[in-house]
């Protein structure tokens, strides 16, 4: 017997549309920038890549981090998504090769202005118009109300 349901059923889940938004990161980028110098820590030099890759599925983006500060090998892996529509954010996990691990979330604009936030680290990202180049501020804070300047990054893409 043959309800109907056989088919929807079958049918395997689809992404939010809101995900598409996402495929502005995909591809490989050039990471370079700098830490800002404290009266306590000198400035650091960051160069590296990033790379963002949806995973099969179209639900998460995978994003890579592989770059130097200074003479310190950073790797991170983060994934971004899902979408939530109560807050207009797509969630964000990440975990380095250092232990450590962070939970964010991250909003855009309509004018296509991305922004990281999480309780202690927030960034704005600005994409080029041509989806070549983009740049990212970022901020920390000791106690989540007091924000101060921590680096400035700029990324070229490499490959989509």
């Amino acid at each position: 017997m043959d309800d109907g349901n056989a088919e929807v059923l079958s049918r395997p889940p689809t992404p939010r549309q809101e995900n598409k938004r996402l495929d502005v990161l995909v591809g490989r980028w050039r990471s370079q920038g700098q830490t800002v110098a404290t009266r306590s820590e000198p400035s650091i030099r960051i160069v590296g890549s990033d790379t963002y890759e949806w995973l099969a599925g179209g639900f998460f983006l995978i994003h890579r981090v592989d770059v130097r500060m200074n003479d310190d090998k950073v790797e991170v892996i983060e994934m971004i998504g899902p979408y939530d529509p109560s807050t207009q954010a797509y969630a964000m996990r990440s975990f380095d090769n250092q232990g450590d691990f962070a939970v964010m979330q991250a909003s855009v604009t309509d004018d296509d202005v991305w922004t990281f936030s999480g309780d202690t680290e927030r960034a704005t990202l600005v994409i080029a118009k041509d989806g070549d180049t983009m740049t990212a501020t970022w901020e920390r804070s000791d106690n989540g109300s007091d924000w101060r300047h921590w680096m400035s990054m700029t990324f070229t893409k490499v490959s989509p």
